[in-house]
């Protein structure tokens, strides 16, 4: 459906793609955090916030008539690369969990702050829809 953009001399990327082509309908989300339909946190745990925000990403993404395989980009902004850096294995099983096997370009970036206090992690995600 999309294409993964990955020069053949390069070393193989893990858990993400470093570009992705596609033609189609954009669809762009805003960051979504780690808190519920009620804009409630319900944890303090990163992997649990993560986990929220890669479900309302698909909830979003669904009001387009989009799923997680139309996903062609994801930026993280975490609070803490460490707490990010520790927690892969346990992120690899919440990705998979509400993403799947797909693997969209992605980029993180370790910022001050957040607008929410209690957010430990903000996730912009760019989807396309395939022409018909």
């Amino acid at each position: 459906m999309h294409e993964v953009l990955h020069p053949k001399h390069w070393k193989a990327a893990r858990g993400y793609s470093n570009g992705m082509a596609a033609e189609g309908r954009l669809v762009f989300t805003g960051g979504i955090i780690g808190w519920n339909a009620q804009q409630e946190f319900e944890t303090d745990d990163f992997v649990g916030q993560v986990e929220q925000a890669l479900k309302s990403i698909v909830e979003v993404l669904a009001c387009a008539g989009a799923g997680p395989e139309h996903l062609v980009r994801l930026t993280w902004y975490v609070t803490d690369k460490r707490e990010y850096l520790s927690s892969l294995k346990e992120l690899g099983a919440v990705y998979k969990a509400v993403i799947g096997r797909h693997y969209p370009a992605m980029a993180l970036v370790q910022v001050v702050a957040l607008v929410e206090d209690r957010a430990k992690v903000e996730i912009e995600a760019t989807a396309v829809i395939p022409k018909a």
